[in-house]
């Protein structure tokens, strides 16, 4: 696509919006209210949809530029065809014209009202070709974004369908496709799972997914960002993130790079339980597919411009968990050179070996109905490879309706030829994992769960006593007074619950997750690694008991906050920099994009990182609950770390 106010035409410095906030997709729209003319932006970007409102007495200041535009935008809904809309209603159109507002900075806003600083664009229209990739001898027929500068082709198979005798297999690595010509201009389908229409999920659900700048040449090798979604194991699929965003990010600040995110089997198909799982070697399936898609990055991320020498993992709770999980094999470096891990550590998933879920195993089986008789034997692989779809649905939605624990199917230990070889605070004595340079980092209040420490531990890997005398200094450490507990820096309010809440609260984030992020960048800093931390503490409005709740950092990354305040908006402009800085030169203080402090590395004599909050941005001591942290981490065998109580 021509861009006709371009001066400099090399492909690092296409022209694009100056903008350091996340792009938009929605025009502005003219209404009334009771207070006068207003103007609303719907912003369709992310992962959610939301909007901003503001009037004229808000804006700030608008720029005008001319650009070229295609006709594939109209049909997204990105252009404002008519001249009345102009926020001052003093400009014409022509009927080859159009214009389109984009909020380039979010300021410090008026009484009453959001402030916004305009970008107003005209545009003249041009035709833009459908997006087409060869993969080897299948053309891929992706769609466009040309505001964006992004291109997606997606729905991709990586792997081959995992269905019949390939049910609860490994999965095979798929790098060509069955068809002279293949559509990938939308999303695949989910896995199985609960709360998702069955039109909308499959077992044939191993598709991968790819976002890129448009029209790069076939001699530039871009970073790769790959994607790993969460949701507990038994939930999530990789079209709920719109990668568009961050691509375009990278394209504004001139480092641009590859987005890709991919599917993986859940529940009992994806982590299978119990000895029979175990005698198969069919354990952590999940886990493989995560691998087998990075094989397929290997093999094929040249085609659309990406370098795979240059691929970052990163993920968010169970994604970071099972990425974590993978840095235990030291020769991961061979799928990817970084990673960066939100809210999950190798040890946040409750570490066991696969025959202490052997009932969640069983009640999987048992709500298949053709195998049910079967559910208690070591012989249902065959049964369940010859069941249908539908009937092996019944058994997924039966095992999550009523678990026999609340997460009953995380990553197993699966021994020395597998993935998760020993318990990680073993392996890390040895220096037994990868040594690639990561980001780590939490969330203020991670875990919001009463439930209590024994139930959850049984049987323990020490002696029952020592456990007992363990749980016991480990809980008055953590004093009962509410303005100590989670929801942190919130006082004395219990929000209407027991004041133990708060206390459990804490305890749990603790044991869970901030433990595991500071045990891992320790042990990895220690042995040389490059690390850099975080601490994510944005308050999040009407929050209440949830506090600055896990997963509440997603819609920074990936520029979606909805109704976004100045902090915010700030906030997510520097997350996203950071993010596309350390994918692309292994470091988030590339100097490029918008302006942000200085994120230090995390070394043994520099124990530092930085509080992600759009008021207070700035480096802190990873010291916060040092005593309570350090007592945990002294015994990992004892509590091997559990992200739910």
């Amino acid at each position: 696509m021509a861009h006709a106010s371009c001066t400099n035409t090399s492909y690092m410095s296409r022209c694009s919006s100056p903008s350091s906030v996340a792009p938009v997709y929605q025009p502005w729209t003219v209404y009334t209210d009771d207070k006068g003319p207003a103007y609303r932006l719907t912003r369709a970007s992310g992962i959610m949809t939301s909007t901003i409102t503001t009037r004229p007495t808000c804006i700030r200041e608008e720029h005008t530029e001319k650009r070229e535009i295609s006709e594939a935008d109209s049909a997204y809904g990105n252009i404002v065809k008519s001249s009345n809309d102009h926020p001052h209603g003093d400009e014409s159109s022509s009927s080859l014209s159009t214009r389109i507002r984009l909020p380039t900075v979010i300021e410090a806003p008026n009484e009453g009202c959001t402030s916004v600083s305009l970008r107003v664009r005209i545009y003249t229209l041009v035709t833009t070709q459908t997006p087409k990739i060869q993969l080897g001898n299948t053309t891929l027929i992706g769609r466009a974004t040309p505001l964006l500068h992004v291109d997606f082709f997606g729905a991709i198979p990586f792997a081959e369908p995992p269905l019949g005798k390939l049910r609860l297999k490994l999965p095979v690595l798929k790098t060509n496709l069955d068809a002279e010509v293949f559509d990938a201009s939308n999303f695949g389908l989910a896995c199985l799972q609960q709360d998702v229409p069955a039109q909308a999920m499959s077992e044939d659900c191993l598709t991968i997914n790819i976002f890129r700048p448009s029209d790069v040449p076939t001699d530039f090798k871009l970073p790769v960002l790959f994607w790993t979604y969460g949701g507990g194991f038994d939930a999530g699929t990789a079209s709920t993130f719109n990668g568009s965003g961050i691509v375009a990010q990278s394209l504004v600040r001139g480092t641009p790079l590859v987005y890709v995110n991919f599917n993986y089997r859940l529940g009992p198909l994806g982590l299978p339980q119990g000895k029979e799982a175990d005698n198969r070697k069919a354990l952590n399936l999940a886990i493989k597919d995560q691998h087998v898609a990075l094989q397929w990055v290997q093999e094929n991320i040249g085609v659309f411009g990406g370098d795979k020498t240059k691929v970052t993992v990163f993920g968010e709770s169970a994604g970071a968990m099972m990425t974590a999980v993978s840095f235990l094999d030291p020769d991961f470096g061979k799928l990817a050179r970084a990673a960066i891990f939100e809210s999950g550590s190798q040890a946040t998933a409750s570490t066991f070996n696969a025959e202490r879920r052997q009932n969640s195993w069983e009640a999987f089986v048992g709500g298949v109905p053709r195998c049910a008789n079967l559910a208690k034997t070591d012989h249902t692989f065959a049964c369940l490879q010859n069941a249908t779809s539908e009937e092996i649905f019944e058994g997924v939605n039966a095992s999550l309706t009523n678990p026999t624990e609340k997460f009953p199917f995380h990553p197993t230990i699966d021994g020395p030829d597998g993935v998760y070889p020993d318990y990680p605070s073993r392996l890390f004595a040895r220096g037994h994992f990868a040594k690639l340079p990561f980001i780590a980092g939490t969330n203020l209040d991670e875990k919001l769960i009463e439930s209590f420490l024994i139930a959850n531990f049984s049987p323990p890997l020490v002696s029952t006593q020592s456990f007992d005398d363990a749980v016991k200094q480990l809980v008055a450490l953590y004093p009962e007074d509410p303005a100590l507990g989670s929801p942190f820096n919130t006082g004395s309010e219990t929000f209407g619950l027991t004041p133990g809440y708060k206390r459990a609260a804490a305890l749990n984030g603790d044991m869970g997750y901030q433990s595991q992020r500071r045990f891992w960048i320790q042990t990895a800093s220690n042995a040389g690694v490059k690390t850099f931390g975080y601490l994510f503490t944005q308050p999040q409005a009407g929050s209440g008991r949830l506090g600055v709740f896990h997963s509440s950092e997603l819609v920074y990354v990936y520029g979606d906050v909805e109704n976004p305040t100045p902090s915010d908006a700030a906030l997510s402009s520097n997350m996203m920099d950071y993010w596309i800085s350390f994918a692309t030169s292994l470091d988030p203080n590339d100097g490029k994009g918008s302006s942000r402090t200085e994120w230090p590395q995390y070394t043994p004599d520099n124990q530092v990182i930085i509080q992600l909050n759009g008021d207070n941005l700035t480096a802190i001591p990873d010291d916060y609950r040092k005593e309570q942290i350090d007592f945990i981490n002294s015994m990992p065998l004892t509590f091997h770390h559990r992200r739910s109580l």
